[in-house]
């Protein structure tokens, strides 16, 4: 189909890691498919993220250190094709947490975020698998809330997603300075953010409107960088993504209700952090571009789903 983006194939050496233990060694990566290793993945897309990844790194290594004793952990950073040494500094910041499992893939080239979360979790070792972007936005403390909501809806390893949320987060602080394509799935938070021009409230009402044609108009926020999968809920989505851009996150949440997975959605916190990528208006645009994409692949069977839900445990 014409625009439909090409599967991507990793190449050799986005199969190995460096580690923060042996920055030198390359690694073979592990699978998916493989039985989990520890309790926790946290998968990290980053490009371009030197300004940014510090203050985030410490956040998050803080608090998985502080919850060790009773859960493992492995952070994987998905260094999206960066010019800036994206990839040599998070090895360094590994060095800090020396119990820690950090390790760092490098994709040859910029293939964008949903691209970058897709290979780290095609290659997690965890029970259960976060993403979260490397900005901060997001209190990272708030993943115990996804991980009591994932006990509730997948007490044994079945298949299920928690997604963070910030609609509760309408008419605050937090949100009124937002882009608002972060913000696609919540029209309360659209309309109370001040100013819009005519152009941006007709794009973010496109937008919204076939967020519902597609079939996840029953989340408020697609867009919160900050999701816990199941590890069975990883294996049978993630293979089957295709959206590489800014619009991925719908197709994962398509992916999990196609499958009748149960999606919890989580209220965190949240706040902005300068040195956001996105362009309301180009990136606006090429959401619904995708959105559209999306829609036509699923009707026309060019895009598959697997048949069942994957519901049985991962021990």
């Amino acid at each position: 189909m014409l625009w439909s983006p090409e599967t991507i194939i990793p190449k050799s050496s986005e199969k190995t890691y460096r580690s923060a233990r042996k920055p030198s060694a390359r690694l073979p990566l592990p699978s998916v498919r493989d039985s989990p290793s520890v309790d926790l993945t946290v998968v990290i897309p980053a490009y371009n993220e030197t300004e940014r990844l510090p203050s985030m790194f410490e956040t998050t290594l803080t608090h998985l250190e502080s919850s060790r004793s009773s859960r493992s952990y492995e952070v994987l950073i998905v260094d999206d094709g960066s010019r800036d040494g994206t990839a040599d500094l998070a090895l360094k910041l590994g060095t800090k947490y020396p119990q820690s499992e950090v390790r760092v893939v490098v994709l040859e080239k910029n293939v964008g975020k949903g691209g970058a979360v897709r290979h780290g979790m095609l290659h997690g070792r965890g029970r259960r698998l976060l993403m979260v972007d490397a900005d901060g936005a997001s209190r990272f403390e708030d993943l115990e809330l996804l991980w009591a909501d994932m006990d509730k809806i997948s007490p044994n390893g079945e298949a299920a997603v928690a997604v963070g949320s910030r609609a509760h987060l309408v008419k605050t602080d937090a949100v009124v300075k937002v882009c608002p394509c972060s913000l696609l799935a919540s029209s309360e938070l659209r309309l109370h953010t001040p100013q819009r021009s005519f152009i941006r409230n007709v794009l973010m009402y496109g937008l919204h409107t076939i967020l519902r044609i597609v079939g996840v108009g029953h989340i408020r926020d697609t867009q919160c960088g900050f999701k816990l999968f199941s590890r069975r809920a990883a294996q049978n989505i993630f293979p089957y993504q295709h959206l590489a851009t800014w619009i991925f996150d719908v197709e994962l949440l398509l992916l999990a209700k196609a499958q009748d997975m149960p999606t919890a959605e989580v209220p965190i916190e949240w706040h902005e952090v300068s040195g956001s990528k996105l362009h309301v208006f180009a990136d606006s645009l090429q959401m619904l571009r995708d959105l559209l994409i999306l829609r036509a692949n699923l009707i026309l069977g060019r895009w598959k789903v697997p048949a069942t839900s994957g519901a049985a445990a991962v021990k």
